[in-house]
């Protein structure tokens, strides 16, 4: 088949597979009481279910099993994601400790380096290794920190993934295309159930996890076709801009907070574009529209000069630090421990208000001197691209 052919049907394939099976996965979940259960700065009203990455995961395997072809890059993707669903769904029932979290990550990055879809900078084999291990750590983790709310991590990897398709087209790389409209698919399938309140059924770490890994693979494989190394990096990032965002914006808060990064709360971007939108809904698809154009400014990147990739990401990061030290002047709602905490978003936090009878205090951000604003813009650069070199649960 032609990628004409290959590319709508990976995507309606993955899209019709999870849109069908989410509902065993509900059911599912409901048998075994495999839920998320509201506490602390959890927002969601009732218990809901968990294993709708069971349901992502699965559509997408199916349809870049059958139309993506290349099985030397595919088996080594479709292993990955398998792997990290297996480890994110044990650990939404039992936590698994973070160093073997981390352990597994750097295993499959390894293994996606082997494989020839890491980075190959032509920087060395040591540097491209080390570069794909931080980046695979980077993107699993800041895609596991965005699933805080309905439908966000979801609606962000149908839009990180339609860009990497659209790179493909244009590449004529047939299995990136096919492989990300598959992504984009699974996700397009299951936000319905999702994205619209009140979710019935959340991604949890089997999803949030495998999706993160799915994107790290193949932004890399997207970017990799840019003329040099730096342009390369400069692209990837711009097409996760958002994801980055988030997660920088929670190490500079929390740092500047004396709060750990350990734990979970409500100040992430979400949860602060939350104030100023009328639902969780409204906030996926408002962040989901802004890192659609910045993905379009990454594909442009990707096909402009070198000079074109340095203004778009001078521009990114310039936009990314001043939005860090907006959103820092807002109230932080935080909250005292209940029970253990793990540090994924918070699942179904769409609530204004958290759980009745759990104790929360709303925390200012410091006055800003013009000094310290200038200082907060400085730190907000810096970090900006600290998610890619950290990994944080």
């Amino acid at each position: 088949m032609s990628l004409a052919e290959r590319l709508p049907i990976g995507l309606a394939l993955a899209a019709m597979v999870v849109y069908a099976t989410t509902p065993f996965a509900i059911g599912l979940a409901d048998r075994l009481q495999f839920y998320d259960k509201p506490a602390g700065y959890k927002g969601h009203a009732r218990p809901t279910p968990y294993l709708g990455g069971a349901a992502v995961m699965g559509g997408f395997i199916i349809a870049l099993l059958a139309t993506a072809g290349d099985w030397r890059k595919t088996i080594p993707l479709v292993g990955g994601v398998a792997l990290l669903w297996a480890v994110g769904t044990i650990d939404d029932r039992r936590t698994v400790r973070p160093e073997w979290r981390v352990l597994v990550e750097l295993a499959l990055a390894w293994m996606v380096w082997a494989s020839g879809l890491g980075w190959h900078l032509h920087m060395g084999g040591g540097v491209d290794l080390a570069l794909t291990c931080l980046w695979v750590l980077g993107i699993v983790n800041a895609f596991n920190l965005f699933d805080n709310m309905d439908g966000a991590a979801s609606t962000m990897a149908l839009v990180v993934s339609a860009g990497a398709a659209l790179i493909g087209i244009i590449r004529g790389d047939a299995w990136l295309a096919v492989g990300a409209a598959s992504l984009g698919g699974a996700c397009l399938g299951f936000l319905p159930r999702n994205l619209f309140p009140p979710a019935r059924i959340f991604l949890g770490d089997g999803g949030s996890m495998p999706m993160g890994f799915a994107v790290a693979v193949l932004v890399m494989v997207a970017a990799t076709t840019s003329v040099s190394a730096w342009q390369s990096l400069l692209v990837a990032l711009l097409l996760v801009g958002i994801p980055a965002l988030d997660t920088s914006l929670v190490i500079v808060s929390r740092r500047r907070r004396g709060v750990s990064i350990l734990k979970g709360g409500r100040d992430h971007l979400t949860h602060r574009a939350r104030r100023f939108l009328p639902s969780a809904r409204a906030v996926a698809l408002t962040l989901g529209a802004v890192q659609a154009v910045v993905s379009v400014l990454a594909i442009l990147a990707s096909q402009g000069g070198s000079s074109f990739i340095v203004i778009g990401a001078i521009l990114y990061l310039l936009a990314a630090a001043i939005a860090i030290v907006v959103l820092e002047t807002q109230q932080v709602e935080e909250f005292g421990p209940v029970g253990v905490q793990k540090a994924v978003g918070v699942k179904g936090a769409g609530a204004k208000n958290p759980r009745p009878g759990l104790t929360g205090r709303l925390r200012s951000s410091p006055d800003h001197s013009p000094a310290a604003l200038a200082c907060l813009i400085v730190l907000g650069l810096g970090a900006g691209l600290s998610p890619f070199f950290f990994a944080y649960y």
